[in-house]
């Protein structure tokens, strides 16, 4: 057995005497196999994302004007890319509920485990919170049956959405994937209707300041791409959690890299339509700070449309399908970094329908109370995207030394450009990393503190009581095992 694991007594009545202790404990805490296709998975992955198109990328271009962003976006996008053809080797090596922190746990032990699975949770605990601040926002705007965007909107939001993930993974995923349909249908219409009123003059129309290497393409300078990169991250952020459902789909080894490429190829196509159109519509000043830009785009003389009211119903369609898949993904890192013993055990019980309730309920509970409490979307998703960046280095370098130390591992699927590919990735998560220190200083230090406290919790009590029978600590003690043969 490794070094700080140990084999967990199941519970009085938990399986049966025929069971052992390990069996026993892992019988509670046990997802529902099969339960997603390639089909399902790829809406998934679409929905993480496409509340990013509604809103929040157009702050990049009071960072960075049209042509940093553009440049950011595109620098992103190779980043996700070279991160997701990554994922799609590890996920089909290791199909567990760990994402992240299986793969990293085998290639970086337990520290580098740890360290990528609590950087993920901070992104998808996070995100969900920040979320439901717009979707309330979305509610009063639209004057939906009078509401005002306040604590009683967060609570419905968390109430409903975490009720239909108790339900099952299959009808959750199900649901996600009509509401992100709807979405991605009003994104290509918006396109359309946004291209009609389309000038390539307004593209930079933002004054040049007196920035090196200013100009009417980067009114902001070279630094001014640097500054955009969170924001060309909206546009894909939360691709990378569809390995997070690997436990319950349907042959992962086979789907999960088909999910992962065609969701990218979707949310690429719907990056370059959205970031053009809109801002050809009106212009890169007037959505530069707009708290639904794709509205503002279509409604030139302010006066609301009935396509821009469509939109901005799509919009909240959009919020939605993010907020939704999000919760999925942060109960599922939980659920694996709980039943493998890096956090209370309690976490991942699963109930009859097989779904990790309180690892469901937990998050959503402070979700709710940070959303009541804060108030501040954006600090909030700042302080997610600073998570996210950990995680994709971190995520990346695992590709990288598994490469490197187990060539001979049977791999079902192969990275395209191999170690070269998770080197960009991981170059340009770097980057991004500390371009998030260039927008929200203090987004970038209440993730470290959140760090700091986390890591003291693993360095102190739950390294000492990781589950040796939890699938990815078995991973990786296999490989340690060969290894110490091989050696002999």
């Amino acid at each position: 057995m490794a070094q700080g694991t140990e084999t967990p007594a199941g519970p009085p009545g938990d399986a049966g005497p025929a069971k052992s202790g390990t069996d026993a404990y892992l019988h509670r805490r046990t997802l529902r196999r099969g339960s997603a296709g390639w089909l399902l998975l790829t809406g998934l992955g679409v929905a993480y994302v496409v509340s990013g198109d509604f809103s929040g990328w157009n702050i990049g271009l009071s960072k960075g004007g049209f042509g940093g962003l553009a440049v950011a976006m595109v620098l992103m996008g190779v980043m996700y890319a070279c991160l997701v053809f990554a994922l799609a080797e590890l996920s089909a090596i290791l199909p567990t509920a760990g994402g992240g922190y299986g793969f990293a746990r085998r290639a970086l032990g337990t520290w580098g485990g740890f360290l990528t699975g609590t950087a993920i949770l901070i992104e998808y605990i996070l995100a969900p919170a920040a979320i439901s601040l717009f979707i309330g926002d979305y509610v009063e705007s639209l004057g939906l049956f009078g509401l005002t965007s306040g604590w009683p909107v967060y609570l419905a939001c968390f109430v409903i959405f975490i009720g239909i993930h108790l339900w099952g993974v299959g009808e959750a995923l199900r649901f996600s994937l009509v509401v992100t349909a709807i979405a991605v249908a009003a994104l290509l219409i918006f396109a359309v209707g946004a291209f009609t009123e389309f000038d390539a003059g307004r593209l930079n129309d933002i004054p040049a300041d007196a920035s090196a290497f200013g100009s009417s393409w980067l009114p902001y300078g070279l630094l001014g791409i640097w500054a955009a990169f969170p924001f060309g991250m909206w546009f894909f952020l939360g691709v990378e959690g569809v390995p997070l459902a690997a436990e319950e789909a349907k042959d992962p080894v086979r789907s999960m890299p088909k999910a992962l490429a065609i969701s990218l190829a979707v949310l690429v196509f719907l990056a370059l339509i959205t970031f053009v159109s809109a801002t050809g519509a009106q212009g890169a000043n007037a959505i530069k700070e707009a708290g639904n830009p794709l509205v503002v785009a279509l409604q030139g003389d302010g006066e609301p449309t009935a396509l821009s009211r469509f939109v901005n119903y799509a919009g909240l369609a959009g919020l939605v399908a993010s907020f939704f898949s999000l919760i999925f993904a942060g109960s599922r890192q939980l659920f694996a970094l709980s039943r493998a013993g890096y956090l209370p055990r309690f976490l991942s019980l699963t109930n009859r329908r097989k779904s990790p309730y309180l690892g469901l309920l937990i998050p959503g509970i402070i979700g709710f109370t940070l959303a009541a409490w804060s108030g501040n979307g954006g600090r909030m998703l700042n302080v997610a995207v600073f998570g996210a960046t950990i995680s994709y280095a971190l995520m990346a370098l695992s590709h990288l030394v598994l490469r490197r130390r187990e060539p001979e591992l049977p791999r079902p699927y192969r990275t395209p450009g191999g170690a070269l590919t998770s080197s960009v990735a991981f170059v340009l998560a770097c980057s991004a990393l500390v371009a998030t220190f260039l927008v929200d200083r203090d987004a970038a230090f209440i993730a470290l503190a959140v760090y700091a406290v986390a890591l003291a919790y693993f360095a102190f009590y739950s390294r000492h009581r990781l589950v040796a029978g939890a699938p990815e600590e078995e991973f990786a003690a296999l490989a340690a095992a060969e290894a110490e043969l091989a050696r002999d």
